[in-house]
């Protein structure tokens, strides 16, 4: 596993992880403001543990990389609007009001303030983030090793059951010829019976004729035997 201090140089390891936000619960709880979607500068000094203006110089020096993941500055009628928007919240909640005399204010979403996480260097909360999500990092890798091996030994054993089922083929070809060759003598020791059958139904007429022919002689016999008799 890379040390903490990596993401605080590589722009690529810290998209890697951008999307862990669930890291800054897991060192600290980050208060919202009202809108339960954004941080005050304020609050993000405060979550970790070092004062406004070191946030300001983070925000100063990375603001291109913070844009792209969610600070916004509002000025003007934007900023009115927001204000007026979210007031009614804030008073609902009992947490207070947002500045009024102020010609900006800025927005950082959970996702931007993990990305200052892995840019502020003098702060123990922003270390204890950074070192959170290498240990996930690293585990998220096991697991896809794991899993990339598992993966591995399922194709293995379907190779093994290709190559099985490659040898099985010539031998389902000559069964199946087998029982081919079976329903021919079956179908030929069919025509067999039935014509043994047919047979025997000719024999058993034959022999009804031959009973009836010894009957009629056994009446002509018993005739001539009265006759001479008489």
């Amino acid at each position: 596993m890379p040390p903490e201090g990596a993401l605080l140089e590589s722009r690529a390891m810290r998209d890697s992880v951008q999307g862990c936000v669930e890291a800054l619960d897991k060192v600290k709880a980050l208060a919202l403001l009202p809108d339960n979607v954004h941080v005050s500068t304020e609050g993000v000094a405060r979550y970790f543990e070092v004062s406004t203006e070191v946030v300001r110089q983070v925000t100063s020096r990375h603001r291109e990389e913070l844009t792209e993941n969610g600070m916004r500055v509002l000025r003007g009628s934007d900023l009115r609007e927001y204000q007026s928007d979210k007031l009614s919240l804030s008073s609902a909640s009992g947490a207070g009001s947002y500045p009024q005399r102020r010609s900006s204010l800025t927005l950082y979403t959970r996702r931007t303030v993990l990305n200052i996480a892995m840019l502020l260097r003098d702060s123990d909360i922003a270390r204890r983030v950074r070192t959170y999500l290498l240990d996930a990092e690293e585990g998220w890798r096991e697991a896809h090793a794991s899993l990339d091996r598992r993966v591995t030994a399922v194709e293995q054993c379907l190779a093994g059951v290709g190559t099985a089922l490659c040898e099985l083929g010539p031998v389902l070809n000559r069964m199946s010829q087998r029982l081919d060759s079976l329903d021919q003598r079956l179908d030929a020791t069919n025509r067999v019976v039935g014509a043994m059958s047919n047979r025997l139904c000719e024999l058993s007429d034959d022999m009804l004729r031959m009973d009836a022919r010894m009957d009629d002689f056994a009446r002509q016999l018993r005739d001539l035997r009265r006759r001479r008799r008489r």
